[in-house]
């Protein structure tokens, strides 16, 4: 498994919002001036999540990237971790899915995936990752992509 970093990503100018559903809707904003100071989440140092996948590999992220077989931004995008996962079935998509931070919780959406994302949170039952979606995954979920999966710790 290879987790590149990859520099600060492209989004850090925005302000995200989260809904009841925990799941994430994003509000496009401009960076603040230089003269005004940065706010309690620029500030912030970023919180680290160790990811264990099934395969036995474990990779600790902090920040931003995509996760899938062979990981690819799209113009324009830019992400701190591309994570490789070896998937011999071909399960996981090329690009599966992207992940983030929002107040310190990690969160995943689905890019469109051929075989989805399911987040199944502790004490609680699977939800299907709808693509393009952020979905908040608190530590000791389990998250499903194709037939591989990895806890959030």
């Amino acid at each position: 498994m290879l987790s590149v970093p990859l520099g600060e990503a492209a989004d850090a100018g925005r302000q995200d919002s989260v809904d009841v559903l925990g799941s994430e809707r994003v509000a496009e904003s401009s960076a603040p001036a230089a003269s005004e100071p940065p706010s309690e989440s620029e500030a912030a140092p970023s919180a680290r999540f160790v990811l264990t996948f099934t395969t036995g590999e474990v990779v600790t992220i902090r920040g931003s990237g995509l996760v899938g077989r062979r990981p690819l931004a799209e113009p324009g995008e830019s992400f701190d971790h591309l994570v490789q996962i070896v998937d011999r079935g071909l399960s996981v998509s090329k690009t599966h899915l992207e992940f983030g931070e929002h107040e310190g919780d990690l969160w995943v959406a689905d890019r469109f995936s051929a075989n989805g994302t399911v987040v199944r949170r502790p004490g609680e039952g699977g939800v299907r990752c709808e693509p393009g979606r952020r979905v908040l995954v608190p530590r000791g979920s389990r998250v499903e992509i194709g037939e591989q999966a990895f806890v959030v710790a």
